[in-house]
C-alpha cells in the first residue's frame, strides 16, 4: 500500500533525523512502532514492514526506541509452568 504525506517545508528538516534516514523511511518506522506499541502490530509485521532480515533486528529495533514486550508476571508464571510441564514430561 502507498501513503503518501504532506508535511509543510518549514516542519520535514526537523523530521529526518539528522539526514540519516529519509523522511519516508523514518516515518515508516514511527508508524511500526506505534502500532507496536499500541497492540496493532506484532514483532512479525514489524520485521515485514520494516524488511528486518530476522527477530534478532526487530528486538534490537525496538529497544533501540524503548518499545519493551508487556511481559507480566502471570506471563512468567505461565511460561514457567509449562516448561515444568514439559520437563516434567520428559522425565517419564
Amino acid at each position: 500500500m502507498e501513503l503518501i504525506l504532506t508535511i509543510p517545508d518549514e516542519v520535514a528538516p526537523n523530521l529526518k533525523n539528522g539526514g540519516v534516514k529519509t523522511l519516508s523511511q523514518r516515518a515508516l518506522e514511527l508508524l511500526a512502532l506505534d502500532g507496536y506499541r499500541s497492540g496493532e502490530l506484532t514483532e512479525y509485521q514489524v520485521k515485514v514492514m520494516l524488511g528486518f532480515d530476522d527477530r534478532f533486528e526487530v528486538d534490537a529495533f525496538l529497544k533501540r526506541h524503548g518499545a519493551y514486550y508487556d511481559f507480566t508476571m502471570e506471563d512468567l508464571d505461565a511460561s514457567r509452568n509449562a516448561l515444568e510441564e514439559l520437563l516434567n514430561r520428559e522425565r517419564r
